[in-house]
């Protein structure tokens, strides 16, 4: 059965992380780091907790959330104006299809075809327009012109877009952290959101910047080996990826909340080391657990594992998880959403169908969701849970669904423990 337990506490001593089905070897101290909780006796709960107290959050600081199902108040929206196709560079060729690179190639630096992204911008305004009728505050990103070219020491390149909040934002309880973020072309994306964090912050809120990467060449495998679907399972089975363990990199996309619990994935834009930042800066609070999935082109984790309420996961079926059974047994229900009805020749230059699924929950009972897609509609219904339906095909080509173009500032709720 699914215990929760609110949290009004501390806790010190116990270990925060639990590294979960580990595939593949590390090196040097990221392999004596997860290879430590390998060994824990099989009988340990890898969701125990200490009930101890955690720091209060201010009374009238308007950043607070700690899932993401509780009541939302108040949330950032991305911006599709501006959108420039990123460079043709290793890590954006790893986290593409083949079908793409010839559209890469040739637009690298460029903006995307501009009545797509016409459409796309009037996708969110509406959408905006739809969250503001439902209660909800909305704040947007600075426009910025993603097309100047920029170089550090280490490399050179253009920028993409600010449209994706949730890649490079992640809130929890009070502190909004700043992700690095993996690919060059969104080294600078951080500058779009800086006026409303600097706001957040002076409101109240934690502010906190992850080690910005170098984006050197030896964070990347130069030669990393694609060239078909059946090559990208295999390297993904053999816990191989475009990024190395050279520095510390991670986008916030491959962390999902469960209050005190979160989840996260290895993928092609997110580290060990990166992961492990995480979860030593998250400690003791809360506890950061690593699980992994059959997806040949990992990257990003809510469109995978999608939590959208308490002890209630949507499981992606083509990209099943490797640790299911730890959900199940303790007492979750794990549903599998229908296969994603958007058409073959709808351009999707960076993310897959199944975006359906990356939907944005209102509240236990309200759910934001493709206005296309009358399958997942149905089957929220018989959850009972109201579909809010929402028109943004053309903003999905982007690489991003609701949760995506979202980045949920405030919830109305409290912190606790869903794993006992």
């Amino acid at each position: 059965m699914l215990r929760v337990r609110c949290l009004r506490g501390g806790s010190r001593g116990a270990e925060a992380a639990h590294y979960i089905g580990s595939r593949g070897a590390f090196t040097g101290w990221v392999q004596r780091t997860f290879q430590s909780t390998q060994a824990a006796p099989a009988s340990q709960n890898n969701f125990a907790a200490d009930d101890k107290a955690t720091s209060p959050v201010p009374k009238d600081c308007p950043v607070c959330s700690y899932n993401e199902w509780d009541p939302l108040e108040e949330v950032i929206v991305g911006r599709a104006e501006n959108a420039c196709v990123p460079p043709f560079s290793v890590e954006v060729k790893a986290n593409t299809y083949e079908k793409y690179w010839g559209f890469y190639q040739k637009f690298g630096g460029q903006s995307f075809p501009k009545d797509h992204l016409k459409k796309a911008v009037a996708e969110i305004e509406e959408m905006c327009n739809i969250l503001k009728g439902e209660g909800v505050i909305v704040k947007r990103p600075d426009p910025i012109d993603w097309s100047v070219k920029y170089k550090t020491p280490d490399f050179e390149s253009t920028g993409m877009y600010a449209a994706m909040p949730r890649d490079i934002l992640l809130v929890v309880g009070n502190e909004i952290i700043e992700a690095p973020m993996a690919w060059r072309a969104r080294f600078f994306e951080y500058r779009a959101y800086r006026r409303l964090i600097k706001d957040y912050f002076n409101s109240g809120a934690k502010w906190t910047t992850a080690p910005k990467p170098t984006m050197a060449d030896e964070l990347y495998d130069q030669n990393y080996p694609i060239h078909s679907v059946e090559d990208r399972h295999k390297l993904a089975a053999q816990g191989k990826f475009v990024t190395t363990e050279f520095e510390p990199c991670f986008d916030a996309a491959d962390f999902i909340r469960a209050g005190r619990d979160i989840f996260v994935q290895r993928s092609q834009v997110t580290n060990y080391m990166g992961i492990e930042w995480m979860r030593r800066h998250l400690a003791p609070d809360y506890r950061v657990h690593v699980i992994s999935f059959k997806d040949p082109n990992p990257m990003h984790i809510d469109a995978t594992f999608n939590i959208i309420g308490p002890g209630l996961v949507l499981s992606n079926p083509d990209r099943p998880c490797h640790q299911i059974e730890l959900f199940k047994k303790a007492g979750w229900t794990v549903i599998q959403p229908p296969v994603p009805l958007i058409p073959d020749d709808h351009p999707l230059w960076m993310s897959s169908k199944w975006l359906s699924m990356n939907v944005l929950m209102l509240d236990e009972k309200r759910v934001m969701v493709d206005a296309n897609e009358t399958s997942i509609q149905k089957m929220f219904e018989k959850l009972g849970i109201s579909p809010i339906k929402v028109n943004i095909r053309h903003a999905n080509s982007l690489g991003g669904g609701f949760h995506c173009w979202t980045c949920d500032i405030r919830r109305r709720g409290t912190l606790q423990s869903y794993f006992d």
